[in-house]
């Protein structure tokens, strides 16, 4: 059986272009994937990148749950060590309030930034300071698990009581949070989309040390794919040149928004940065439907992912719309909701 597709989404800036107009695109891009009959639709958080606009996921989330009928929408994640525990519960609380049954939070330990602004984020905690499994803590306990008697915060409620606490995504890119979210009964999912670890071994690890919990009876795993489709594979490659040599930029501390795939096709690459460049496509999948259907297929059958999150970085805001849409097409998700 096909897995499930979903969005995930970084609103790409575009040289030429702004950050409003990457958010107008990112409803833009929600509506489409709403009809289409994509599963759900997260945004991530971002910070210091000129080629994103998603520093603040858990905004753009009621905006685009007002802007659509169907689609779940979520956090790809919040950044618990940029965040106070007890705010993140009562947004999605908050969240879950307004578009019951339709909000995800998926929960990232990485701070999504440089250390200088992580640091800026963090404010006193320092940035490198690894208390996740503290914050995570917190957050369960006022999500109402509740803290020990005597704790310093056994008094405190987070509001609005009456409203539930979404299902909790965990997010990895490496193998740490995946027997966790697994121990836990929560969902999880990999960030293939970047990372080049084989998502295939904390996927399964993730399903071997599942515990079934109310919200998640069964192991739900996403997967996040690096994904470019087009009519052609060789106007996918052109597409997806952009994002190559923006990933080249970051990963040499030049970052930039997405540049024109004119301009990334004539980029004179040294020898380390096609290296750079090569490392990344291998972490893509870029063609035309078929193709790019049978590689996500064996991806979702290899890592046993019942769901594969699309994000689809292009300079051209037509022809992302368009990759989905043909995305849709070569997985029958259209047919799936009349069936």
């Amino acid at each position: 059986m096909a897995p499930a597709l979903s969005v995930l989404d970084l609103s790409p800036v575009s040289a030429g272009s702004g950050s409003s107009r990457a958010l107008r695109n990112t409803l833009e891009l929600a509506r489409l994937a709403d009809r289409l009959g994509y599963a759900r639709y997260w945004l991530a958080e971002h910070h210091n990148l000129p080629s994103v606009a998603s520093p603040a996921p858990e905004v753009m989330i009621g905006h685009v749950a007002n802007a659509t009928a169907r689609i779940r929408v979520g956090a790809g994640g919040i950044m618990l060590p940029n965040h106070a525990p007890l705010k993140v519960v009562e947004t999605f609380r908050l969240l879950e309030a307004l578009h019951p049954g339709r909000i995800d939070l998926g929960i990232g330990r990485a701070p999504g930034t440089d250390p200088v602004t992580a640091a800026a984020l963090r404010r006193g905690r320092g940035a490198e300071a690894d208390d996740f499994p503290e914050l995570f803590g917190e957050l369960l306990a006022f999500a109402g698990e509740g803290f020990p008697e005597g704790h310093p915060f056994a008094s405190v409620k987070a509001v609005p009581e009456d409203a539930e606490l979404p299902p909790i995504w965990l997010l990895g890119s490496s193998g740490y949070s995946a027997k966790a979210a697994g121990e836990m009964g929560l969902g999880y999912a990999f960030a293939s989309h970047f990372s080049p670890v084989d998502p295939a071994p904390p996927m399964l690890a993730y399903r071997e040390h599942f515990r079934p919990s109310e919200r998640f009876p069964e192991p739900h795993a996403i997967l996040a794919a690096s994904v470019v489709c087009a009519r052609t594979r060789e106007r996918a490659e052109e597409l997806a040149s952009s994002m190559g040599l923006a990933w080249v930029r970051m990963r040499t501390g030049k970052p930039g928004p997405l540049p024109s795939p004119e301009e990334a096709l004539s980029y004179p690459y040294s020898p380390a940065e096609r290296r750079l460049l090569e490392s990344y496509r291998s972490m893509q999948v870029v063609g035309d439907p078929a193709s790019v259907r049978k590689r996500l297929a064996e991806m979702a059958e290899r890592t046993a992912a019942e769901e594969v999150m699309v994000t689809t970085m292009v300079y051209d805001h037509e022809a992302r719309l368009r990759s989905y849409e043909l995305l849709a097409e070569a997985f029958g998700l259209g047919q799936r909701r009349e069936s």
